[in-house]
């Protein structure tokens, strides 16, 4: 039952770093058509903005005392889209940029940060679970002017290979376009591999967000379509997901409250 395993995930990075993804069951869970309700966290739409309202304890390795992590973020979308796209041919797994882009606030009490800026929005949805249909996926997204890029592949289960470039103008619709070339990036610490699309190929890392023994998040710099750009990358190992020893692992970094 998906419900018996809901979280809210949150990641700040820099000052007043915090990790918060702490699993709840079903009885903890309570879905609504606009609202959710994961334990004492909620995310809603009041109108046409998102308000997610966090009230959350984060997860240090090795530290048994947990911080509090309270505040609010709300997110504006400046473009919606209402097409959604299959990642396998049969239909059993979805993705769909809702917001390719957005203004967002964020204002947290514990720590004491904020700030506003762009953001984004996209959901992700099967009817099995994603190690099933899937090996690995790359995706990144950047501004290219006042239209937005999303780049994503992978490799599914059966070794066959998915990807699209989409090209979201400022009404929201996405054009695809050709994949430009594949532009390889360095190896994470956890030598997890990782790349995205460019113009010739070439792209630089600015920093690496995440980096984990199956996940990496990383903004680069790059060029596409001519324009240059900062994005934000991610790529998911699945087969390095399902690897008994991460398994074991992830209750330290994903504890489950009962």
């Amino acid at each position: 039952m998906p419900l018996d395993h809901s979280c809210l995930n949150i990641a700040l990075y820099g000052k007043g770093a915090r990790w918060v993804m702490t699993e709840r069951g079903a009885h903890d869970t309570r879905a609504e058509r606009n609202a959710l309700q994961i334990g004492p966290s909620a995310m809603r739409w009041e109108r046409d903005r998102l308000i997610i309202d966090i009230e959350e304890r984060d997860i240090r390795l090795g530290i048994p005392w947990r911080r509090r992590v309270k505040g609010q973020i709300v997110l504006h979308p400046e473009m919606f889209n209402e097409k959604g796209f299959k990642l396998d041919p049969v239909g059993r797994h979805h993705w769909q940029a809702i917001a390719p882009r957005a203004r967002i606030e964020v204002r947290m009490e514990r720590p004491d940060i904020g700030w506003t800026g762009s953001g984004y929005l996209d959901s992700n949805h099967g009817s099995e679970p994603i190690e099933c249909g899937f090996q690995s996926w790359h995706w990144s997204r950047a501004h290219v002017g006042k239209e937005v890029a999303v780049i994503y592949e992978g490799k599914r289960r059966d070794g066959s290979h998915f990807g699209s470039a989409l090209r979201f103008g400022s009404d929201g619709v996405p054009h695809e376009e050709e994949l430009p070339l594949v532009a390889p990036l360095p190896r994470t610490w956890w030598m997890m591999a990782r790349q995205t699309r460019a113009d010739r190929g070439c792209a630089s890392v600015i920093k690496t967000w995440e980096d984990s023994p199956f996940y990496a998040r990383t903004a680069l710099t790059a060029r596409l379509w001519g324009e240059p750009v900062v994005a934000i990358q991610e790529s998911i190992s699945l087969d390095r997901l399902v690897n008994p020893v991460v398994q074991f692992m992830l209750p330290y970094k994903m504890p489950r409250e009962t």
